[in-house]
């Protein structure tokens, strides 16, 4: 397909969706987003199935704390020196770019390189949602290594990582994220077209349209956008255990930036029909959702928080005092719930106590 400028709006609400809190401000990729298409008509995407088998593929993201980014704007730049840099370490052009993740603003950060380039953007990423950490990736589950990781910041300082696995990749680029001032854009997961056709998860670009063109085009018919958004995502592969968890007023936040992370908890006060307390704790993205101590949703299943009104995506830097606001939850992809993948990003990576059980079925025991 051909993604035109006035796909950006969509996708970015899609983006944010997808998201579960995390992933960047989508406000502020489609600003960048724009800026960059304005003398570009559009960008292609294309299918995991169209990359030849030794064509380069490299994801871009942004690596730091959402919250971080509402005072320290990227310049837009950043992720083409990254790429350069990831092409003279694999001594070959890249055939195309793809989001790393598909949530929030790194959903759209890919197609501001794409239009800088001129390459294509591949349907898919390493996830179906956002993570917090490097190595939580699909990517990463099935051994494709993190390294050479670029990261670069809006001053033009760029560091190339080789790390000896993803985990201290992790630790090297955080700490690198840190020192040029909590948030930077970077390259990494570069792969031949091959590997991407087993740890890619597939058509989550168009998915995220499909999801926030659902939410636009409910609202402009003055329909609820709540119904069209479970429409829209039990009509995916990937997201069809879709519920609303619940309804209620942001009674209590609390939040802060810490270790290149936004760590914190929101407690919400039920709005009728509804009964009751939810709390949701995140680390950039959604981790748990519990009410009145029972848990609804947990990672790597998708927890979101909107607003009752419009549907609107709020992320974890946008959550506000006296909000009014519907949580809730979808199933992840399937290949993100194997036990090989809870290895790497289930509810005890992120020091959870609960095991993680599919939100279908923490919702049939809800019932």
């Amino acid at each position: 397909m051909m993604f035109t400028r006035d796909l950006i709006e969509d996708l970015a609400r899609g983006a944010a969706f997808l998201g579960t809190g995390g992933g960047g401000d989508p406000y502020i990729g489609s600003m960048l987003l724009k800026q960059a298409m304005r003398d570009v008509e559009s960008i292609k995407i294309i299918g995991v199935d169209e990359v030849p088998p030794d064509a380069l593929v490299v994801p871009s993201a942004m690596m730091g704390a959402p919250t971080v980014l509402i005072e320290k704007l990227p310049n837009g730049a950043e992720a083409l020196q990254s790429l350069i840099e990831i092409e003279e370490a694999f001594g070959q052009k890249a055939f195309a770019v793809m989001p790393a993740e598909i949530g929030g603003l790194n959903a759209l950060l890919p197609l501001v390189l794409a239009a800088k380039t001129g390459l294509p953007v591949v349907d898919a990423d390493g996830m179906g949602r956002a993570f917090p950490e490097l190595q939580m990736t699909t990517f990463h589950v099935h051994g494709q290594p993190a390294s050479p990781i670029s990261i670069t910041d809006e001053h033009g300082n760029c560091v190339v990582i080789w790390s000896k696995n993803d985990l201290m990749g992790e630790k090297l680029a955080r700490a690198t994220v840190v020192a040029m001032g909590a948030t930077c854009q970077m390259c990494c997961f570069a792969m031949l077209g091959k590997h991407l056709a087993e740890c890619g998860v597939r058509g989550t670009l168009t998915a995220a349209i499909a999801i926030g063109r659902a939410i636009r085009l409910a609202r402009e018919a003055h329909e609820d956008p709540f119904e069209a958004l479970l429409t829209a995502l039990r009509a995916t592969d990937y997201y069809k255990s879709s519920y609303v968890l619940f309804d209620g007023k942001v009674a209590d936040l609390k939040r802060e930036t810490t270790g290149g992370f936004a760590r914190g908890e929101v407690r919400i006060e039920a709005i009728a029909p509804f009964t009751g307390t939810m709390e949701v704790s995140f680390q950039n993205e959604h981790l748990v959702a519990k009410q009145d101590g029972v848990v609804r949703a947990i990672v790597p299943d998708l927890i979101a928080i909107l607003d009752r009104e419009t549907a609107e995506p709020i992320t974890t830097e946008g959550l506000r005092y006296g909000q009014r606001v519907k949580v809730m939850g979808a199933s992840a992809a399937p290949v993100m719930r194997s036990q090989a993948a809870l290895d790497v990003f289930g509810p005890q990576m992120f020091g959870l106590p609960e095991p993680f059980t599919p939100v279908e079925k923490l919702q049939a025991n809800f019932a």
